[in-house]
């Protein structure tokens, strides 16, 4: 017969390791809930030429992360002859949709025997050249758009949204929101939790990298400020000026008296600050969103930023050296451009730390630091 000792410490041993089994099961269901039910949602709002792109691969590139770019392409490809303000709420509900990965809102711009690979831009989304999207890559991948363009292209386009319900988090990247306020309602929406990251660069450098990509974005541009505006020596100006004159509103809605549901989910990252200090800030921006600086990630943020490339193709997140590149502008803009982008820009220049330039000697011999204001943000 066991001694009362013995049975005490039977006991002891037997609700010991059912209450670890129980412990184990609830952090495992909850972990589980927590990425099943409760992703994070961000937003990277930019403007065309901003480095946006290579800001989206920031992202893209995590094991956690399902990205799409651009999305909203679709909706102007089809409502093209809207403004801009016109198309933001259908803009809004696609992204909405994407978000919360019904891929169903496609439907709407796309033919009924749509594949993935007509999705803008697919092949820039890790998450869809690895499972259950792709079964030729593994999901902690660096993969090249190149590679994934050759051997991902044949899926249906339903495993878009089966692989959007395997992340905790979804990141979109847009480029046609001119104003916040218009993305309240998916501030306050219970099923999101979104945040902002909005991406700003030098308009000097925009319009000028926007000079170089003319032809790729004349129907947006048509867009922003209507075809008529768009024509003759002036036409580029104009776009640049409500390009600018957005970020300015944008800023303000979000840093300036914010309403109390966007605390803590804004992010203004200046591109000329990612690369002078890629790691710093891909961290911050990590931070932000709730995310994981693995080793394997800094080391490709480093080297693509750190390359030989020049980033001239429309859409290129290839390596290059991402400092120099950012400042080409310099070299190669005439100072009468720059006076009159100065000029339709200054309110927006003022307000994120960038500096004016006065001369074309100040402009050739001013030193990329004094550019812009590093203590701004």
């Amino acid at each position: 017969m066991m001694k009362p000792r013995m049975q005490m410490l039977l006991i002891l041993a037997v609700l010991f390791v059912l209450l670890f089994h129980f412990h184990f099961l609830t952090c495992s269901n909850s972990a589980s809930l927590e990425l099943k039910s409760s992703p994070v949602h961000i937003l990277i709002l930019s403007s065309w030429r901003s480095g946006s792109s290579f800001t989206g691969q920031l992202f893209s590139q995590h094991p956690s992360v399902f990205y799409l770019m651009e999305p909203a392409w679709h909706v102007w490809v089809t409502m093209y002859q809207n403004s801009a303000k016109v198309l933001h709420m259908a803009v809004r509900d696609l992204v909405r949709s994407v978000f919360l990965c019904d891929m169903s809102v496609f439907d709407a711009y796309m033919s009924s025997q749509k594949k993935k690979s007509d999705l803008f831009q697919w092949e820039k989304s890790r998450a869809l050249c690895s499972p259950p999207a792709c079964d030729f890559f593994s999901r902690n991948d660096i993969i090249a758009a190149g590679n994934c363009r050759t051997l991902c292209g044949r899926y249906s386009f339903s495993k878009v949204e089966e692989a959007c319900k395997t992340y905790s988090h979804v990141v979109i990247k847009e480029v046609r929101f001119f104003d916040l306020k218009v993305l309240y309602p998916l501030l306050t929406d219970p099923s999101l939790n979104l945040k902002i990251i909005h991406l700003v660069r030098d308009p000097r450098a925009v319009f000028r990298s926007r000079e170089n990509t003319m032809a790729e974005l004349k129907r947006d541009s048509d867009i922003v400020v209507g075809s008529q505006k768009t024509k003759g020596e002036l036409g580029p100006y104009n776009t640049m000026q409500e390009i600018c004159k957005s970020h300015v509103e944008i800023y303000k809605a979000g840093s300036q008296a914010i309403p109390s549901f966007l605390k803590d989910r804004y992010l203004l990252v200046r591109y000329e600050d990612i690369v002078r200090d890629p790691l710093g800030k891909a961290a911050q921006m990590y931070r932000f969103a709730g995310l994981h600086f693995t080793p394997e990630l800094q080391k490709w943020v480093h080297n693509i930023t750190h390359g030989k490339g020049k980033g001239e193709q429309a859409f290129d997140t290839g390596s290059r050296d991402a400092l120099s590149t950012s400042e080409a502008w310099r070299n190669t803009f005439p100072f009468e451009k720059i006076e009159k982008v100065q000029s339709v820009c200054k309110d927006a220049m003022d307000l994120l730390g960038y500096r004016l330039v006065q001369s074309e000697e100040e402009q050739k011999d001013m030193s990329l630091d004094l550019l812009f204001d590093q203590n701004k943000f």
